[in-house]
């Protein structure tokens, strides 16, 4: 058995559709558990449905969002399917009726809830197009609702996953549905569901790890991750242009990039492989035929070259006591208390005697209720507009040339990684 996930790239249009079909076709002699992504940018277009919805309590600006979303799917369908009496267009329509329904309803829930009930629906209606689409060009796929496998607790847009009843589940139905004949399964990423059957999702990017714990929970021979990039690169293009492919990775290595931020592999995805020691392959859907990048047990990083992963929009926040007593183990026990109730994560921090500094991401939403609080108990300076870099594998050359013509706020090293927080030496 082997599990594919397939991001919103790979998915982007029909013709795309008809590549990913064509890679399946090419496994056909494995068992293949295939977990899809939304479609392009469906979930910053559904971002936008919630956002109408909740902040500004507009519900016919909301619907007109969802519109777009509709035609969207329904362009990609359209060219897919010949005429309208294929089931898939039934089914879409299913999923854009439960997300009115939502729209129309109360927001007492909260903004986290309504975002999973509103933004999952992304997942739902690409793997319904894959299912539909496979099943016409001959390849008996079953279609699995991830809410009916994947169990998490209430903690919404960042569900947490309840392994025992996830593993029961996701072995009772799966191999069932091997056991009936089918060569696949088609399911989400991202998406879970709560005890009480609300649907929750793993946090922006979540497919990865989906396909991490169903490759878990089934033993599977192999996960691959098809992306549009040749394999894990030592550092964003974007930023690096002269970025080069890494042809294998250590698990450890794997997941101090991905905890740092980089784009490429969900940070969570790593550690349920490494336990059962099942090898990540990451590669491109674009040209499958080459070799692309494997993490596992067996491998080391090669080739050993520094490694970069920049995370702007930073905020450096300084917390001291306001009496400008020592920061002791109490007040950084408050303070852990409330970065977590606030579900802000911490990238970098550092303490002094008289002060504790983190870098987080500033996200507007959760960052200004966070600073409030923190005001009522501790004296807070902090600066905006700051960049993050991580290197891993660093030379004390690859310093001095991040760092030049900027300021350092910020500095730590440790024998394999360093890290950076600049200001643009213009502010």
């Amino acid at each position: 058995m082997i599990v594919f996930k397939f991001g919103g790239a790979s998915v982007k249009d029909a013709d795309a559709v008809r590549n990913v079909c064509n890679i399946i076709r090419g496994h056909e002699s494995n068992q293949l558990v295939v977990v899809v992504s939304a479609m392009g940018k469906t979930t910053n277009a559904l971002e936008r449905v919630v956002q109408a919805r909740f902040s500004a309590n507009d519900i016919p600006s909301a619907k007109q969002h969802l519109q777009e979303v509709r035609e969207f799917h329904h362009k990609i369908a359209d060219e897919l399917f010949v005429g309208k009496s294929n089931p898939v267009f039934d089914r879409m329509n299913n999923v854009f009726v439960e997300v009115e329904w939502c729209l129309d309803d109360d927001v007492s829930k909260g903004y986290d809830f309504i975002y999973d009930q509103v933004v999952s629906s992304g997942e739902l209606l690409s793997t319904i197009i894959i299912h539909e689409y496979l099943q016409s060009q001959g390849l008996h796929f079953a279609y699995a609702d991830a809410r009916d496998l994947i169990r998490t607790d209430n903690h919404y847009r960042e569900g947490r996953v309840q392994w025992e009843e996830t593993l029961d589940n996701t072995t009772t139905q799966i191999n069932g549905i091997f056991a009936t004949g089918h060569i696949g399964v088609v399911t989400q990423g991202f998406i879970g569901c709560t005890s009480e059957n609300y649907t929750t999702t793993l946090g922006r990017e979540g497919s990865d790890y989906t396909a991490s714990i169903l490759a878990y929970c089934l033993d599977a021979k192999a996960v691959y991750i098809w992306k549009d990039v040749p394999g894990v690169l030592n550092a964003d293009p974007k930023h690096f242009p002269d970025a080069q492919k890494l042809e294998s990775m250590s698990y450890h290595d794997a997941i101090e990039l991905a905890y740092f931020g980089a784009s490429v592999i969900h940070p969570k995805t790593i550690k349920p492989l490494e336990n059962k020691g099942i090898p990540l392959h990451v590669k491109s859907f674009m040209d499958p035929k080459l070799s692309g990048t494997v993490i596992g047990k067996d491998f080391q990083t090669k080739p050993l070259v520094p490694s970069y992963i920049f995370k702007d929009n930073q905020m450096l926040i300084s917390i001291s006591a306001k009496d400008f007593s020592f920061i002791a183990e109490d007040h950084l026990s408050t303070i852990f208390s409330l970065f977590a109730q606030a579900n802000v994560k911490i990238n970098l921090m550092q303490n002094s005697a008289i002060s504790f500094s983190v870098c987080i991401d500033n996200d507007v939403r959760k960052v200004s209720d966070l600073l409030e609080t923190l005001k009522t108990r501790f004296k807070i300076l902090y600066n905006e507009g700051l960049q993050l870099y991580t290197v891993r594998h660093y030379y004390p050359s690859t310093i001095e040339t991040l760092s030049h013509g900027k300021e350092v706020l910020l500095e730590q090293r440790s024998r394999q990684t360093a890290q950076l927080v600049l200001r643009s030496s213009e502010k």
